[in-house]
């Protein structure tokens, strides 16, 4: 056995080892991992699970049963990958480039069971994921798409390519982002909900309509009052004063300079494939009843009905 103790240490004097010097990798027998990959510190790779040439997995990654990371993906620290996931698989289009792209993703990010994540499309692109996200069960992050740090994707969502997520977004289960659109950073977009179009940063999405600012989130992100009411002013510039685009723009840059509300004019100013649009809500039918000017005492149908006189010689 090596011994690890200092050159200068003398006997009688206590010796406690780093932790580091414990750090061990563990790979079940039953899993496969190229002798080209780089594991880290700590690293676990459970059983049946799939690492690639070219992998990098850095300290204290973990793969549960069945994981498959595949080549030229790069992850940092502390990176949970849950049963059958499929971490850095080529990007699903019709026009293949060899070898593609590559899959970068940041520490600390939770991918749960199932979830499929491609790695770029052409050969010098590349997908990427910061730190500490949560990808829930099933959810799929197509190829080339940027997800920011601290987002959340629930049961089911689908990231089409090209898409961008800001910090902190949140979509709903089965929400479904088409290709090249972008989330700005602490949206929130509903359940089952389409999304074609940008969403600007700090509002929430319901059936591919905004119906305000994301409040709840941005009030545990510790925003305050005055900064939501800033926010709720470049809103109504917006969505409210009937504006032109143009003059949307003009007003934000010069009224919302500094402050969270800045940041609606940088992200509407780029882009490309128009905004989802505020949802309208029609005027509320009242019924009321309406009587008329023979609805009365004297209304002949509220009089009780003139009973029938009886003929009094044939009742005799």
């Amino acid at each position: 056995m090596h011994d690890t103790r200092p050159a200068n240490w003398q006997r009688g004097q206590q010796f406690r080892p780093q932790q580091s010097q414990y750090a061990m990798t563990q790979i079940h027998p039953t899993a496969i991992v190229d002798p080209r990959a780089e594991l880290g510190k700590n690293v676990v790779v459970g059983p049946f699970c799939i690492v690639e040439a070219g992998v990098v997995l850095g300290d204290g990654c973990e793969l549960a049963a069945g994981a498959v990371v595949r080549s030229r993906t790069t992850m940092g620290c502390n990176n949970h990958i849950g049963e059958k996931a499929v971490v850095g698989g080529r990007a699903q289009h019709i026009h293949v480039h060899d070898p593609g792209g590559s899959l970068v993703i940041g520490d600390h990010n939770r991918i749960r069971e199932n979830v499929t994540i491609h790695r770029g499309w052409e050969n010098h692109a590349s997908t990427t994921i910061q730190d500490h996200n949560l990808l829930m069960v099933s959810s799929h992050v197509g190829h080339d798409c940027h997800v920011g740090s601290g987002c959340v994707l629930v049961n089911h969502v689908l990231l089409g390519g090209f898409v961008s997520l800001g910090d902190g977004a949140y979509l709903g289960g089965a929400a479904a982002v088409v290709q090249h659109c972008r989330i700005g950073r602490l949206a929130m977009i509903g359940a089952v909900t389409k999304i074609s179009q940008d969403v600007p940063p700090f509002v929430m999405v319901v059936d591919s309509r905004v119906i305000g600012l994301n409040r709840v989130g941005l009030r545990r992100k510790g925003f305050s009052t005055a900064d939501l009411q800033q926010l709720m002013a470049a809103y109504r510039v917006i969505y409210r004063d009937g504006l032109r685009w143009t003059e949307v723009l003009e007003r934000l840059k010069a009224e919302f300079a500094e402050g969270p509300a800045a940041d609606f004019e940088k992200f509407l100013a780029n882009g490309k494939r128009g905004f989802v649009q505020e949802r309208v809500l029609p005027r509320k039918e009242k019924l009321q009843y309406v009587p008329s000017p023979a609805s009365d005492a004297t209304d002949p149908a509220a009089v009780e009905p003139e009973q029938p006189k009886r003929d009094a010689g044939r009742a005799a």
